[in-house]
């Protein structure tokens, strides 16, 4: 894992700065909780306790969520819906695709019914 060079030292910490970041980085991106990082470096062989875990988390997480929240794509303003009917046990249902400008699928929902008002009006639940 690559470190970003802004990273503060970490002198007087007794795991390295890798360790560090991976518990930080993972809790952040994963959204798991201090017992779920702590599990996972345990299965490392790194054993820290969740107190240890959250007061890292405390002190680095903000640098972290920061440093994510800049690599992640900005969202497209183009959008466009896909639709086909489908036979599911024998009932005909309508399928519909959100899709973005660089082709990934934001929602899925499938009705019973042609229901177009429901996606133009308000956002595809």
């Amino acid at each position: 894992m690559k470190l970003p060079s802004t990273f503060p030292r970490l002198k007087g910490f007794r795991f390295p700065r890798e360790v560090i970041a991976h518990a930080v980085l993972v809790y952040h991106r994963f959204a798991l909780s201090t017992a779920d990082v702590e599990d996972l470096l345990a299965e490392r062989g790194v054993f820290v306790s969740r107190d240890t875990v959250r007061l890292w988390i405390k002190r680095f997480g903000r640098h972290f969520a920061d440093c994510i929240r800049t690599d992640r794509p900005n969202p497209n303003d183009k959008w466009h819906i896909d639709e086909a009917v489908i036979t599911i046990g024998g009932k005909k249902f309508w399928l519909w695709r959100a899709i973005d400008a660089d082709g990934d699928v934001l929602d899925i929902p499938v009705q019973t019914r042609r229901n177009t008002a429901l996606l133009r009006g308000s956002p595809v639940d």
